[in-house]
């Protein structure tokens, strides 16, 4: 019975993602056009070299698009029609290496038609992009081997899997000891009762599936993942009336969150962290996560599990990290974080956001990386 209702679930997206979408505009609620952070500039301009069709038929809902990118080999699952890994191509250079996946053939062959024209516009003589077709809860099916990728993302698409756990699994089995997931998705806030997890339109919303948000964390926790990191999060709104009715009085939020596959080492403990700057595009600082911002040369105090994630992930070599009480080298304006509660509720964070929204400049993600849509 429950393969008989995923597939009907895998039938809907499909049609409603290849046939009945046609372009951004036609989605009904914010749910893939919600407000990100600011956008650097060379991701700006990275995008902005992304062919016009490929953005048209893009439906994600936040920028995921992390730091340290060069020489990286990357995952998109639920890849569309491209627009990420083409970005992503262009970051992480001619020697790293980005694959799209997707179970919408009409969206794969989206992506594939652009290949040349990208890898022309980027002066790579071999293409360091790839597009298959297959469900990302069984990437084993199509070839994708156990540790060959640093980071595995994804934009507003696990949500539309019945089965997310066994789409977690397939991330941590693919990701090499040290990489990390870094997705946004939408996640609501109770338990959603069955008239919405059964509604169509609201599935390919990116609604009707969409994970009770401390789930994520339970989880995580199962299969091995170090906890989610929070990094942004905005309430989604809906602008059909109907919609409205039966979504009732859940809420949903899109949320891009990190996690992190890290080696099994002993007991981490808090430490003393200084970033060095240089990461491409935030030479000055780096905003981690919703709870930690390091700016170059400043003595940061962190967790146990913050220490642990810098020290073991592709950006140890962007940090100078000791034991609390060891001598750090002395430099001008450093400070030490003060202790403070760590967010992890994605509606919180939404909630303190939600009033910045109208002082956003013109660099702000919006429709998911600063371009408006209509």
């Amino acid at each position: 019975m429950a393969a008989s209702r995923d597939a009907e679930i895998w039938k809907d997206v499909q049609t409603y993602y290849g046939q009945v979408l046609k372009k951004s505009g036609d989605l009904q609620t914010s749910a893939c056009v919600t407000t990100a952070r600011l956008v650097p500039r060379h991701i700006q301009e990275a995008l902005r070299n992304v062919h016009e069709e490929v953005t048209l038929r893009y439906y994600g809902c936040g920028l995921v698009i992390p730091e340290c990118l060069e020489n990286c080999w990357i995952l998109d699952l639920g890849s569309g029609s491209g627009r990420d890994c083409y970005a992503l191509s262009q970051l992480v250079g001619e020697t790293g290496h980005v694959t799209g996946i997707d179970m919408t053939e009409s969206q794969v062959e989206v992506a594939k038609k652009y290949i040349e024209y990208h890898m022309e516009k980027y002066g790579f003589q071999t293409p360091n992009v790839t597009f298959l077709h297959g469900y990302i809860e069984k990437l084993e099916e199509i070839g994708i081997k156990d540790e060959s990728y640093d980071i595995v993302i994804s934009n507003c698409v696990i949500n539309l899997v019945p089965d997310k756990q066994a789409v977690l699994q397939e991330v941590y089995r693919v990701l090499k000891h040290g990489g990390e997931l870094y997705f946004s998705d939408v996640y609501a806030s109770l338990e959603l009762p069955e008239e919405i997890r059964t509604h169509k339109i609201l599935w390919g919303e990116c609604l009707g599936g969409a994970l009770y948000w401390k789930d994520l964390a339970v989880l995580a926790q199962k299969i091995g993942f170090c906890p989610p990191r929070l990094v942004t999060a905005n309430l989604i709104t809906v602008q059909n009336k109907e919609l409205e009715r039966v979504i009732g009085d859940c809420r949903f939020v899109s949320a891009t969150f990190r996690l992190f596959k890290l080696p099994k080492t002993g007991p981490a403990e808090r430490c003393q962290v200084i970033y060095n700057g240089g990461i491409t595009g935030h030479e000055k600082e780096l905003i981690f996560d919703a709870n930690f911002t390091f700016k170059e040369g400043e003595i940061i105090e962190v967790d146990k599990e913050t220490a642990a994630i810098l020290k073991n992930s592709r950006f140890a070599k962007d940090f100078l990290i000791r034991p609390i009480g060891e001598t750090l080298p002395t430099c001008s304006g450093c400070s030490a974080l003060e202790s403070k509660g760590i967010i992890t509720d994605p509606f919180m964070l939404a909630g303190q956001s939600d009033s910045m929204k109208s002082r956003c400049s013109p660099d702000v993600a919006g429709g998911c990386c600063g371009i408006t849509y209509s």
